[in-house]
C-alpha cells in the first residue's frame, strides 16, 4: 500500500468520524437532552461515530486503525482537553479504533470474511451483526475503562447500534438516489 493512498484513507476516515461526532454532539444531543432531560447518562442514543468505525473497519480492515486514530484522538481531545492523556481516555481511544477490526477479523476466522470483494455482494445484515458485536464489546470495555455505572452499558449499546443502523440507512438511500440520478 502506498503512503499516499494510506494518507488519503486516513484523511477521509478521520474527517467522516469527526463530522459524525459533531453531528451527534452538536445537533443530535441537544435534541436528545430536550426530549429526555432526566436521562441518567451523557451517552448519545444515536451515536453515529460507531457507524463510521464499523463501516471503516469493514472497508479497510486493519488499516482502519490508522485511518481512524487521528479523528478519534481529536474527538477525545475536544471532550477532555489535556485529560485525553489519562489512562482511561487512552484506553477509550484504543478500544474505539481496535474493536471493530478485531470483530471483523474474528468473524472471518470463525464464520466468514465480510470485507468487500469484487466476487461477492455485501451482506448488509452481516455487517450490521458485526457492528452489534462491536457495540457490545466496545461498550463493555469502554465502560470498564471509565468505571461507568451499569446503566451506561445499555445507553452505549443503544446509541452505537442506532448510530450504525441510521448511518447505514442514510448511505443506502444516498447511494440509491445516486444510482437513479446516474451518479457513480
Amino acid at each position: 500500500m502506498e503512503i499516499k493512498s494510506l494518507a488519503v484513507e486516513t484523511v477521509i476516515a478521520s474527517l467522516c468520524y469527526v463530522l459524525a461526532f459533531f453531528l451527534t454532539f452538536e445537533a443530535l444531543m441537544p435534541v436528545q437532552n430536550r426530549f429526555f432531560p432526566d436521562f441518567y447518562s451523557s451517552a448519545s442514543l444515536l451515536f453515529l461515530p460507531h457507524g463510521v468505525r464499523v463501516l471503516t473497519a469493514w472497508l479497510l480492515g486493519w488499516r482502519s486503525i490508522i485511518a481512524l486514530l487521528p479523528g478519534v484522538f481529536f474527538t477525545y481531545y475536544y471532550l477532555a482537553g489535556e485529560k485525553v492523556f489519562m489512562a482511561s481516555r487512552l484506553m477509550g481511544i484504543s478500544i474505539a479504533v481496535l474493536t471493530a477490526p478485531i470483530v471483523f477479523y474474528l468473524l472471518a476466522k470463525v464464520l466468514r470474511d465480510l470485507h468487500p470483494a469484487a466476487h461477492r455482494t455485501p451482506c448488509w445484515p452481516c455487517v450490521m451483526g458485526a457492528g452489534v458485536i462491536a457495540a457490545v464489546a466496545g461498550g463493555i470495555l469502554t465502560n470498564l475503562a471509565f468505571g461507568s455505572p451499569v446503566l451506561d452499558y445499555f445507553a452505549f449499546f443503544i446509541g452505537d447500534v442506532a448510530g450504525l443502523f441510521f448511518l447505514m440507512l442514510f448511505l443506502m438511500l444516498l447511494f440509491r438516489y445516486g444510482r437513479r440520478a446516474g451518479i457513480r
